[in-house]
């Protein structure tokens, strides 16, 4: 569940939901702005259907963040293959730039990087151009460095030096930056050994009994626990008080560390966390939750259905995706959750989690999901992209995507693999 990641990690930042607010408005998920916007596969039938709607809804794409999560959410090779398959011309995506914020600069940068590395010679010419001449230049240099072989951009280092002025680069770990500089010079010898002595376990889980115990003990004690090997059960009783409400405006979440130690401990925690999953504490509950949908038995499943369905009904977009692994354990005893799933699937803009949507209707409905497992050939995710590879049924049209897919420079080793395979070579 990708929600609980915040809560473990104790990091005090601003509310992540806040930036969705600006772009919490999708269109329909079965229009072709829609589909697009998701990342769907559905969005590459619709745009060959009619190529110009088709590539506007791409440009529209990538003047606004239509991403859930742009951390997580893979758009870039998407937007790049719509733009290849509809016979896009390169001028209005490059338009893009013209006094283009950061963001919006580094979607167009990426989207071209992948589309010169599936075949777009205007798109590598662009950004080739854009390096020695353009306002984002570092950025595009980072994209090329990142993702097209040294001797594409290599002879771009006197133009690129002659641009920074003397001036240090805004990302000197850049791969290009770094292939100019060549080797890193071998570091000196360690200095002088210290010896630092770290408390026992025993003083440790000691520290987390006591009542009086301040916030910042608890928590390196217990980031010191979840650093170490082993479980320590130990832990289970106490679970309960082991939160902080600082800052307020965060409201009440687990110490960093209580994720982490309890994960650990498996089948071992499913007992406490039956009780956890009904707490009326949303941080105890999700992590309640997540034991049962990783441990759980089929008797569990009540609640985190229950749960799912909360989500939905709420429209939570984020954390639907442990819930649905959990889920597919069951397989199909747990059919009712189906319908649920089938939303998500179609509808979640963070496309993230639909991978796990779509494994668990394949474990909870097989014989339902040939059409979803077709389209999953174009989704935006690539381990979208590689289950479909993997469990597709078979069609002419299967075997002409798996050499696509086998033979693309853009996608990752384990997809061109899997597809080999598929294929029989």
């Amino acid at each position: 569940m990708t929600d609980t990641a915040d809560a473990e990690d104790g990091t005090e930042t601003e509310d992540p939901y806040d930036e969705h607010a600006a772009y919490a408005a999708y269109a329909p998920a079965d229009t072709l702005l829609g589909a697009v916007e998701r990342g769907r596969g559905l969005g590459r039938s619709l745009a060959l259907a009619d190529r110009a709607a088709g590539a506007e809804a791409v440009l529209d794409c990538l003047r606004r963040e239509t991403r859930w999560d742009r951390q997580s959410d893979q758009r870039h090779g998407y937007h790049a293959r719509l733009l290849r398959e509809s016979a896009a011309p390169v001028e209005p995506v490059l338009e893009l730039l013209e006094g283009a914020d950061e963001d919006t600069a580094d979607r167009v940068l990426q989207t071209l990087a992948e589309l010169a590395l599936i075949g777009g010679e205007s798109a590598r010419d662009a950004l080739r151009a854009h390096v020695r001449h353009g306002e984002h230049w570092q950025e595009a240099l980072g994209h090329l460095g990142d993702r097209w072989p040294v001797e594409s951009w290599d002879d771009l280092r006197p133009d690129a030096l002659r641009r920074l002025g003397g001036a240090e680069p805004a990302c000197p770990d850049d791969h290009a930056w770094r292939h100019w500089r060549g080797p890193e010079p071998e570091r000196g010898g360690r200095g002088p050994h210290r010896m630092v002595f770290e408390p026992r376990n025993g003083r440790l889980l000691a520290v987390l009994r006591d009542p009086g115990a301040a916030r910042g003990e608890l928590s390196r004690a217990l980031g010191t626990l979840a650093s170490r090997p082993g479980t320590f059960p130990e832990v289970l009783p106490m679970i309960t008080e082991l939160s902080t409400t600082e800052p307020a405006w965060l409201g009440e979440r687990a110490l960093p560390g209580v994720f982490r130690i309890v994960r650990r401990l498996g089948p071992l925690a499913v007992e406490p966390a039956r009780e956890w999953a009904v707490d009326s504490r949303s941080w105890l509950s999700g992590l309640g939750l997540q034991v049962l949908a990783e441990h759980g038995t089929v008797a569990d499943a009540p609640l985190l259905l229950a749960e799912l369905a909360r989500q939905c009904a709420v429209g939570q977009w984020c954390g639907s995706d442990g819930l649905a692994d959990g889920l597919a354990r069951f397989g199909p005893a747990v059919a009712e959750a189906a319908p649920l799933l089938r939303g998500l699937w179609e509808n979640t803009p963070h496309s993230y989690e639909r991978p796990s949507y779509l494994r668990a209707l394949h474990a909870i409905t097989p014989d339902g999901t040939d059409a979803l497992l077709h389209e999953s050939l174009w989704d935006c995710e690539s381990d979208a992209r590689l289950y479909a590879v993997r469990h597709a049924p078979e069609s002419r049209e299967l075997a002409h995507r798996l050499a696509r897919l086998r033979d693309s420079p853009a996608e990752d080793d384990d997809l061109r693999a899997a597809a080999a395979e598929r294929l029989g070579r």
